[in-house]
């Protein structure tokens, strides 16, 4: 038998849609922001060679420099106000997460709930300020060393652009919590999101190009073609995939009469950490590359180089350290997120329990054992789907837009938020049933007044004849 949440997708309609006034309202707002966003990654740091910049980013676009150019939305190869992107942002949440974990203060302050949770993100924020400075004047000094880069090199430079990238971070950060707040979705993830997407097409089109000037294959494209799409379908089967916990109630009276115990379902997400991983993974593995990436424009130091030869998309090194980092947010993202000590304290309070396990901490136990294995499940789904197509794409020289990578942001971003459009369209459609019903029963109510009425005065009439 279909669930209530069920039959209401199956009678979601336009109309249903034209209604709902507020989640049209956050589409559009969540819109406008991402073209201001995209806006914003056409507009270059002042005082750069043009050419000079695109003849050095090409010869480090098949590198980890890609991979940051993929996340910051193309602005990198054109050094835009943008060019950091939102990675100082996310490797500062990283930090403070941590820093929970390990820290009694910031322990103390996670359990204060609202209040806590706003000096923890100001905390954040503050860090986000430190991390992308220190990006920053990494760039600005490459950049500055760089023979006929800048135009008039010098500390001016320097200053203005750390000044002009921090900025943009910052930009970028406030803009995302806007749209988490006002929009549709999560403001951080749709940033990435329409940064990858709007360079697919592109992407695409170099495939097809390199097909049909004989780069590679005809079979070989169409493999690629097809792999893509295969893989996309993986995604999406396992973003769906869950492990449901039977969860039974015991009977109860009410009165004299006794009702049957109720059972629902604990659902456990066999990807319960989402995107997040290589999105952390990433964050942290550009912090090096993104200063020594610039400075193979100019006389590059012996450090700089091994580090970007090391980091190499495709290298070994890369795809070692880029894999361990997604296990290793996999599960702590999931600890941070989902506690089984405080799931099996709320089931206890409530009266349900799972059958054939005590209630208390011998339920706790069996839950945090049940996600630990369909956690490195997940994590060795996350490690394949992430780093398996960059083996073989890298061979090929394809773009790195069409990467495992960036495939499951891109459809993992979609499903959450389509996700939430539905959950919007399901209150707009709960708010029209309880509308309906309220109008049914104050137009019954109404009638048998009428009706009490007049037979009364009726049966009085005629006693009074």
């Amino acid at each position: 038998m279909a669930s209530a949440a069920e039959q209401l997708a199956a009678n979601l309609s336009y109309s249903t849609f034209s209604k709902a006034t507020d989640l049209k309202k956050r589409i559009w707002f969540t819109l406008v922001a991402l073209v201001v966003y995209r806006l914003g990654t056409y507009v270059p740091v002042p005082g750069i060679n043009p050419d000079q910049l695109a003849a050095a980013f090409q010869q480090q676009s098949q590198g980890v420099l890609g991979l940051v150019n993929m996340f910051a939305g193309g602005a990198v190869e054109r050094l835009a106000i943008f060019a950091l992107g939102i990675m100082p942002y996310i490797s500062s949440s990283i930090i403070m997460q941590l820093m929970t974990s390990v820290v009694p203060k910031f322990e103390q302050l996670k359990k204060e709930g609202e209040q806590g949770r706003k000096v923890i993100n100001q905390y954040t924020r503050y860090g986000t300020v430190i991390l992308g400075t220190a990006q920053a004047y990494g760039i600005a000094v490459g950049l500055n060393g760089a023979e006929g880069m800048v135009l008039n090199p010098g500390w001016f430079f320097i200053l203005t652009t750390v000044v002009t990238l921090v900025g943009g971070t910052m930009f970028l950060m406030w803009l995302g919590e806007q749209i988490t707040a006002r929009g549709i979705g999560n403001g951080i993830s749709l940033i990435i999101f329409a940064g990858i997407v709007a360079a697919l097409p592109g992407a695409l089109a170099q495939l097809l190009d390199a097909g049909s000037t004989g780069a590679i294959s005809t079979l070989t494209m169409l493999g690629v073609l097809v792999a893509i799409v295969a893989l996309i379908a993986f995604i999406v089967f396992i973003e769906r995939a869950q492990r449901r916990l039977l969860i039974q109630y015991p009977k109860r009276q009410v009165g004299n009469k006794m009702f049957q115990g109720d059972s629902s379902h604990l659902p456990l997400k066999l990807n319960t950490a989402g995107v997040i991983p290589p999105i952390f993974a990433s964050s942290l593995l550009l912090l090096p590359a993104t200063i020594t990436g610039f400075s193979a424009a100019g006389t590059q130091s012996d450090w700089a180089a091994t580090i970007s030869a090391f980091l190499g998309r495709g290298q070994p090194g890369y795809l070692l350290f880029y894999g361990a980092m997604i296990l290793f947010f996999a599960f702590f993202y999931t600890a941070i997120v989902f506690n089984p000590k405080e799931t099996a304290d709320n089931l206890k309070q409530h009266g349900g329990f799972i059958p054939g396990i005590r209630p208390g901490e011998r339920t706790a136990e069996y839950i945090d054992y049940v996600l630990t294995r369909i956690t490195t499940l997940g994590a060795l789904y996350l490690v394949f789907v992430c780093l398996i197509p960059e083996m073989f794409l890298t061979g090929l020289g394809i773009s790195v837009f069409l990467g495992g990578t960036s495939l499951l942001i891109v459809v993992s971003v979609t499903m959450d938020t389509v996700q939430q459009v539905q959950s919007h369209l399901f209150a707009q459609q709960y708010e029209g049933l309880i509308q309906k019903s309220k109008l049914r029963g104050s137009k019954g109510t109404s009638k048998g007044n009428g009706r009490g009425g007049t037979r009364g005065g009726g049966r009085g009439g005629r006693r009074k004849k």
